[in-house]
């Protein structure tokens, strides 16, 4: 068995495409193997700054014949449908196929056989055209050429069992082309020359030597573990940011970490402004000191051994970090000469949405929705929300936020801070966009969870009125992470929000059931039985919401309830037993369209004749006599617990008694009512019907 070494070393590929890039190669690479009949045990690739490198393992030194048959076209098809079948599978007559019964007629076959070789003959078109596949985001020509690839290509190592493969890249134009190889190169400054590489294990050696790390996780390694020592030694913490730490390995073949300072004039900044510049602009990594606050050290990662220990480049970044902090200590101090409330009339120059007017209109609908949440927030100070709720983007005008678009929210609350206004208010402007995503902190305090629901719901029912509503997979207005957001919020905080009053769009609801779908699903639980509780009628303090159920509370207990009942003897009993009663039902609505109308309400008790008949009733009415004080009470699983002695009489109705009396139109309307009564009964918890199995 041989193995194949492939390195594809241009000028510098940007971090973000690195990961990527390294996938898809041994995707494109693996599949032409296949395709060629080419098996193998293993496939790596690496990613540096400057390469690409693949090593696939296992492959054979010569590929076997391969047979393949081919179905052609029905005996007696036309002529030209025969030409193409014979061309395709390279015979010259239908003496060289064969006619086969496939039990559907007679049809055509050809047995092909593709011929073996050498596997070294085979591999210089697979990696040429994975090489023209790779689907880069952004990729440029260079020189007079007219091929397109992220970065400059410079050259190709394509080894095969130790030996070059014959073969070239033509980048076009007036351009050489980039012949295969066995040479490379290491680091752009601290190694010289070219070397040439016998394998894989050889070629990782010489990197190494050429001061080249290529793995990316070995990358990581040194960069955190460096970092950290660097952090213990000035006595700070470094501070955790796993997407820098992938970014920067991205950017260095020999990393090495080093320390710097921040100068003291920027650190009444607010820390989130120090630690956003130094990451998004200069790729730094913030410390911090024992109690958790923001610490003076930065910690910086060269792409070079410097002589004097790297004194001359911390002291480079240094300068360069002043003079971006400069930047922003100066809107810092600008922005507060202003107050949030005077800015307010500038949010009319600023289109939300060409559908839906300005910020300052935005403002007011988040105004009013506020206040008609508070009322459901137990504890929130109807003042202080609306107050927060007017100032939540009056921070989009200021310079801060103008030059760091991120912070929006972050800087409202360090400015209302400053200006003495409540605590409540300040943060309820920092927290009204969170929760961000799954792993974002998710507002507790009264007047934050108020002005977050009002945001959030407005940009839902604004775009679902607009009709601007999410697709497959675009959501250009995230209305997805709204949803989420809403339910996290509700869901933590056990707010009990009737959402329906609030969502003016008959179909949102259903969008809300696919996302809360998603978050049961994730804890264990069963969409069917949220879509189950979704459709059943809400009931609050007994009484009908007139719709679907919309306080998420109540429903998660619904579903908590109902999934215990169904896991037990009784409940899977009892939904069999729905079952069938149900589907007689709709059987009949079916054929009779003015049936659900004669069906409604109680069996007239005058047509019970049998006393499997009588026995549902009277198990029914113990049903109804327990149901509405456990649903008023919202105990659910007494509710359910109530269902459980339905069973055994609707059995023993259906072994015993004939639904459809043909002779009797009266006592078959009765009989088919009762059956009704069974599903109305039930439908108040659940929509049982939507119960799977």
């Amino acid at each position: 068995m041989a193995e194949l070494l492939l390195e594809l070393l241009s000028e510098e590929i940007p971090a973000r495409m690195q990961t990527r890039a390294s996938e898809d190669l041994k995707r494109l690479v693996g599949d032409g193997l296949k395709a060629a009949g080419l098996s193998f045990t293993d496939a790596r690739t690496f990613a540096t700054p400057r390469r690409l490198a693949l090593v696939v393992e296992g492959l054979p030194a010569a590929r076997e014949d391969v047979s393949e048959e081919r179905r052609g076209p029905r005996v007696g098809a036309l002529d030209q449908a025969v030409q193409g079948f014979l061309k395709g599978a390279g015979l010259s007559s239908l003496d060289q196929a064969e006619k086969r019964d496939t039990g559907k007629g007679e049809f055509w076959f050809a047995v092909v056989t593709k011929k073996g070789g050498p596997t070294a003959d085979a591999l210089p078109a697979i990696i040429d055209a994975a090489m023209k596949a790779l689907p880069w985001p952004k990729s440029m020509k260079w020189g007079s050429g007219t091929m397109l690839w992220v970065r400059p290509l410079q050259s190709i190592v394509a080894l095969f069992d130790g030996k070059a493969l014959a073969g070239e890249v033509a980048p076009g134009g007036a351009m050489k082309p980039i012949a295969f190889g066995d040479t490379t190169r290491g680091h752009r400054f601290l190694s010289k020359g070219d070397f040439k590489v016998a394998d894989f294990a050889d070629y990782a050696a010489k990197l190494r030597a050429a001061h080249v790390v290529l793995d990316p996780a070995e990358r990581k390694k040194i960069i955190l573990a460096g970092a950290q020592e660097l952090a213990a030694d000035a006595q700070v913490a470094l501070k955790a940011d796993e997407g820098l730490l992938d970014e920067v390995a991205g950017l260095v073949e020999w990393p090495v970490p080093l320390i710097g300072t921040i100068d003291a004039q920027f650190m009444d900044v607010p820390p989130e402004v120090l630690i956003l510049s130094m990451k998004t602009h200069q790729r730094y990594f913030a410390t911090t000191k024992t109690d958790g606050t923001l610490a003076n050290r930065f910690i910086v990662v060269a792409n070079n051994a410097a002589r004097d220990g790297g004194k001359v480049i911390a002291d480079g970044n240094e300068r360069v970090l002043r003079a971006r902090l400069s930047d922003a200590k100066f809107f810092w101090d600008q922005d507060r000469k202003t107050t949030l409330e005077s800015r307010l009339p500038a949010l009319k120059g600023i289109v939300f949405h060409a559908k839906l007017g300005t910020q300052a209109e935005r403002v007011d609908r988040i105004v009013k929705l506020a206040g008609e949440i508070a009322k459901f927030v137990p504890g929130a100070d109807l003042r202080q929300v609306e107050q927060a709720a007017r100032l939540a983007k009056a921070d989009l005008v200021t310079g801060m936020v103008g030059e760091f678009p991120e912070l929006q929210g972050i800087m409202g609350r360090y400015y209302a801070l400053g200006e003495k206004l409540p605590a409540a208010v300040a943060d309820a402007i920092g927290d009204h966009y969170a929760p961000a995503g799954p792993n974002d902190r998710c507002p507790d305090a009264p007047v934050s969870i108020a002005v977050a629901l009002a945001d959030k719901l407005d940009v839902l029912t604004s775009f679902w009125a607009i009709g601007e509503k999410p697709t497959g997979s675009r959501d250009p207005f995230a209305l997805r992470r709204a949803a989420l957001g809403i339910i996290r919020i509700v869901v933590e905080n056990r707010i009990r929000l009737p959402l329906g009053a609030f969502f003016k769009a008959v179909d949102l609801m259903d969008f809300f059931a696919d996302r809360l779908k998603v978050q049961v699903r994730e804890k264990g639980g069963r969409h069917d039985v949220v879509d189950a509780v979704f459709a059943a009628g809400g009931s609050a303090g007994g009484r009908s919401t007139g719709g679907g159920e919309d306080d998420l509370i109540r429903l998660l207990a619904r579903v908590d309830a109902l999934q215990a009942f169904l896991g037990t003897e009784a409940g899977k009993n009892l939904l069999t037993a729905y079952g069938r009663a149900a589907n007689i039902v709709r059987a009949e609505e079916k054929k009779d369209k003015g049936l659900a109308v004669k069906i409604a309400g109680t069996s007239d008790v005058a047509l019970l004749e049998q006393a499997e008949e009588k026995a549902v009733v009277v198990a029914l009415a113990e049903v109804e006599r327990a149901l509405k004080p456990a649903l008023a009470a919202e105990d659910f699983a007494g509710a359910m617990a109530a269902f459980a002695g339905l069973h055994a009489p609707i059995d023993a109705y259906f072994e015993k008694v004939t639904v459809n009396v043909t002779d009797r139109p009266d006592l078959r309307l009765n009989r088919l009512k009762l059956l009704n009564q069974i599903r109305a009964t039930m439908d108040q918890v659940a929509d049982f019907s939507k119960i799977e199995g």
